[in-house]
């Protein structure tokens, strides 16, 4: 008896529902019309980059952050309505943006 026979015995009256295999996360995020400026700054003698100025819900930036953080394999955090990226990856995150259809500016260097 596996995990699933078992999870149907104790709830007996739950649907189970489809998952989908191809979760696209560029269609729920939404777009605006002012760019999203991605700047480079040095704090405590290390490189970051931050992406600021993203006007729609929270809940999508945490998406976008955490998508950006794993196609660049590297850390970061969302604070304050920013998405603040370990290391300088200003042309790498451009690019990503702009194949989702965003509209970057470079701000710095």
């Amino acid at each position: 008896m596996d995990l699933q026979d078992q999870l149907k015995n104790l709830f007996p009256e739950h649907v189970s529902e489809p998952q989908d295999a191809s979760d696209d996360s560029e269609n729920d995020i939404w777009h605006q019309d002012e760019p999203i400026l991605c700047k480079y700054e040095k704090r405590k003698g290390k490189p970051i980059t931050i992406l600021d100025g993203y006007t729609g819900a929270t809940e999508d930036f945490k998406k976008l952050a955490k998508e950006l953080k794993t196609k660049l394999s590297v850390g970061g955090s969302f604070k304050d309505d920013k998405i603040i990226i370990q290391g300088d990856y200003r042309d790498k995150i451009m690019e990503i943006l702009k194949e989702k259809g965003f509209n970057v500016k470079r701000v710095g260097g």
